[in-house]
């Protein structure tokens, strides 16, 4: 059974990471003035389905969103059956781009989106494997076809890569030092979903967002990576007790960027550990490039076990017909903002 499906089956899975202890008391999340004009987002799969709800939702907050194995924005609309059917596979045939155009200005109208004219000034990187059975690489195109709609320039700010021979996951170079246990096959994906393909998707979508690169490290030192608690954030229902931190030498200080780097189902500290903070490569670019990444956790639940993101509505209230899981209101979007919002503070004395 695939990824997103299982998960809205409800299908119980196992996690392979023990609970928090219960005398561990983990650290908040630091304040670290990070520069404003210089956060990016990064997902994948449920993860890549959050970006673009919180990139459409405070755009004026992002430099640029990217994108792996995900399809347009709103694509579910609260509709566990169409987040099935047009947004994994698209058996009900493709999302129609019309009626989400239709969706967007009903929340422009309610003031549940930001605005236009920032959102047309994104940065935007999508990425998907051609041999992806999970999430159909039609959605990115559809995707791509959406953001061609509000991008000033699409031509410069946005780029769209099919990757052939890959599948469902996020591919890593092998300049990544990870267990041989750690990576998936390219193409087969399953496990952990980091892929083993040779291509650093990380750089790729960093450079893309945020323009020349310095090289990458070729580790990134494991001090600099830490847990911290999300208890003032669980407000956000589906949040997992701890997230991880990477803060480069000299970011504590403050003026660093900010890249928020979503997992996907089942891609969670909860099941596979600290295997995605630490293998999918983007600590190394971020330890010589004066990047923080935060790596936020969800949970898994009876609603959600494959520990998604909440890109069809489950986390919103039962009584709900319309949730606002997609918009400002969104329960995980407003507790993603709030962790921006913290490390936006200036550094504690």
């Amino acid at each position: 059974m695939n990824l997103l499906a299982s998960a809205a089956a409800g299908l119980v899975l196992t996690g392979l990471a023990a609970p928090l202890a219960a005398a561990e008391r983990l650290p908040e999340l630091p304040r670290l003035g990070i520069a404003a004009d210089d956060v990016s987002v990064v997902g994948i799969s449920s993860g890549g389905y959050m970006a673009t709800q919180l990139a459409v939702a405070w755009p004026e907050r992002f430099a640029g969103v990217a994108v792996l194995a995900a399809g347009p924005w709103s694509c579910a609309q609260g509709a566990l059956s169409l987040a099935l059917g047009q947004c994994m596979t698209t058996r009900l045939g493709a999302p129609e781009l019309d009626e989400l155009a239709n969706r967007h200005r009903g929340y422009l109208e309610g003031g549940l989106v930001g605005d236009p004219q920032a959102l047309a000034r994104l940065r935007v990187f999508i990425w998907h494997g051609t041999e992806d059975d999970t999430v159909s690489p039609a959605l990115s195109r559809a995707l791509a076809e959406q953001m061609q709609g509000w991008l000033e320039s699409p031509e410069e700010q946005l780029r769209l890569i099919e990757s052939e021979d890959i599948g469902h996951g996020w591919p890593v170079s092998a300049r990544e030092e990870a267990p041989v246990d750690v990576l998936a096959g390219c193409r087969a994906g399953g496990g952990t979903h980091l892929l083993a393909c040779g291509l650093d998707i990380a750089g790729e979508a960093l450079g893309w967002l945020h323009g020349a690169l310095d090289p990458p490290a070729e580790t990134a030192p494991l001090d600099h990576l830490t847990r911290f608690t999300q208890a003032p954030f669980l407000d956000g229902k589906g949040f997992d007790e701890a997230g991880y931190l990477f803060v480069p030498e000299g970011c504590k200080a403050g003026g660093c960027g900010l890249t928020v780097a979503l997992h996907g189902c089942a891609m969670g500290a909860g099941q596979i550990d600290d295997a995605f903070v630490r293998h999918s490569g983007l600590n190394e670019w971020a330890a010589t490039n004066r990047r923080v990444i935060l790596y936020p956790q969800a949970d898994t639940s009876l609603a959600n076990p494959q520990g998604c993101w909440d890109w069809w509505g489950f986390a919103e209230s039962t009584w709900q017909l319309n949730p606002l899981h997609d918009t400002r209101e969104g329960t995980q979007t407003r507790a993603l903002m709030g962790m921006i919002d913290r490390l936006a503070q200036s550094p504690e004395a």
